[in-house]
């Protein structure tokens, strides 16, 4: 099999389902594995999600983006910041998990959040990040670089960009220009009525609604064939995700 680069969606403590993806879409350890974010809040598996990933960290080239998600766990397990908007927003789960951890793996995992990077270009100019980017010099240049596992504008403006638009027009989205492809994840294309990865202009939003009623996705970036676990409510049918 040869060498890919497979970027990965939001998976929300879906473990059952990023086990049945990986599975479906043959990974190796010859591929590269982008991670978007968003391991934890959700489902009931977020602590057996990171361990996965920790597990597989040892063993195969990854690269691990931080999600919003991420975050806030991330402030939970350091400063048991227990924020109400979280805990109502799949926290509550996480939350639940933890509560049979012992101290060396919570400080594991603690430090595996703190390992987390922002945003990712690989050698051919493809930006992977979480969310987004505001700043029309890229993500580097973020005033507030937290913003890029919030952003949805970026997102918002490719969805509602007129595909007639000339790439020369100074109506262009200058932020589109700056790499040759754009992955990301945080806002589930389900919202658009659209169940597989999803594209406008150059940007890919891999992030299929695993923490809903969608299906958890895997794409390869240059081919950009795709693979899906089960719609992940149907693995955890006694759970509510964030649904």
């Amino acid at each position: 099999m040869s060498k890919r680069t497979l970027v990965i969606g939001d998976i929300h403590g879906g473990l059952k389902a990023l086990q049945q993806v990986w599975s479906r879409a043959h990974i190796s350890k010859e591929d590269t594995l982008v991670f978007l974010g968003d391991y934890v809040d959700g489902w009931s598996d977020a602590v057996e999600v990171i361990s996965f990933l920790i597990s597989i960290s040892k063993t195969h080239q990854c690269i691990f983006l931080r999600g919003n998600h991420d975050y806030l766990v991330h402030r939970y397990l350091t400063k048991n910041d227990t924020n109400p908007l979280w805990v109502a927003h799949g926290g509550a789960a996480t939350i639940a998990g933890y509560k049979h951890v012992s101290p060396a793996e919570k400080n594991e995992h603690i430090s595996f959040l703190e390992s987390l990077h922002n945003y990712y270009i690989d050698p051919q100019n493809r930006l992977f990040v979480h969310a987004g980017f505001t700043n029309q010099a890229g993500p580097k240049q973020e005033f507030y670089p937290d913003f890029v596992y919030w952003d949805r504008s970026l997102w918002e403006m490719a969805c509602s960009l007129d595909p007639l638009l000339s790439k020369k027009s100074n109506r262009y989205p200058k932020r589109l220009l700056l790499f040759k492809e754009i992955y990301i994840g945080h806002t589930p294309t389900t919202k658009i009525g659209k169940t597989i990865p999803t594209s406008f202009a150059n940007l890919w939003n891999i992030d299929t609604g695993a923490a809903f009623k969608g299906s958890l996705s895997v794409l390869d970036v240059s081919t950009k064939e795709f693979w899906q676990s089960d719609p992940v409510y149907r693995l955890y049918s006694q759970e509510k995700g964030r649904n």
